[in-house]
């Protein structure tokens, strides 16, 4: 019974400063809303991705167990050289692009596709064709200089980058409903904070529940002409 009481103590607490707490979550998806779709740069994602070749003659069409093992493990060692300096330094020179090394590196994620020889490449940028043209461009400065280093066949390219239609991020809508729900949070905190804070005795009953002792009488209130 007395957990009945409570669950309807809150909820009357609820209803009552339902007002607060829709107004702090209406403004959360407001402010949400307005950094999404003007304050945060869209970002665009496209890839590429190579298979790694362990022999320099393209005269054999098939490969045996070793050679693809071997070409597994290369894979995962192009994928380092997808990323370094002299690759990536290489493709700002080429694109002339208005970035270091740093911020191009941040944008590319290089990964290994299973336990198969195909290298997945990602890039990201605020400007789709420019994801593109640095996607289609890092396969080309790598092959030549994986052939440089290895002296091997390097790498064939499988899919070239397209050009990204729809951003990545931010996710506007991901955003919003959680700026909805992190409002209503904070509503019903402050809500319930409010309400424990205030100590004036409103009703009779909370003489009896606050202090323990028992109502004798209630005075009534006598409106004076």
């Amino acid at each position: 019974m007395e957990e009945t009481i409570d669950l309807r103590e809150y909820f009357g607490i609820i209803k009552k400063r339902s007002k607060l707490i829709i107004a702090i979550t209406v403004v959360a998806v407001i402010i949400s809303a307005l950094v999404s779709f003007f304050l945060l740069k869209p970002v665009y994602e496209t890839n590429t991705t190579l298979i790694v070749n362990r022999s320099e003659s393209k005269e054999t069409q098939s490969m045996t167990g070793d050679e693809y093992n071997v070409a597994q493990k290369l894979a995962v060692t192009y994928g380092e050289i997808i990323k370094s300096r002299t690759v990536l330094n290489e493709v700002i020179e080429d694109l002339n692009l208005d970035m270091t090394y740093s911020d191009l590196v941040s944008n590319v994620t290089v990964g290994q596709v299973g336990d198969t020889q195909i290298i997945n490449v990602k890039v990201q940028d605020t400007d789709p064709i420019q994801a593109r043209n640095i996607a289609n461009a890092i396969p080309k400065v790598f092959t030549t200089e994986v052939k440089r280093i290895t002296k091997a066949n390097g790498a064939e390219v499988i899919d070239k980058a397209i050009t990204p239609e729809e951003p990545v991020s931010p996710n506007k809508k991901m955003n919003i409903a959680i700026a909805g729900v992190l409002g209503i949070m904070v509503g019903l905190f402050l809500v319930f904070l409010i309400e424990y804070m205030d100590t004036k005795m409103k009703k009779p009953e909370d003489i009896t529940k606050h202090l323990g002792l028992p109502i004798l009488g209630v005075i009534p209130k006598d409106d004076i002409a």
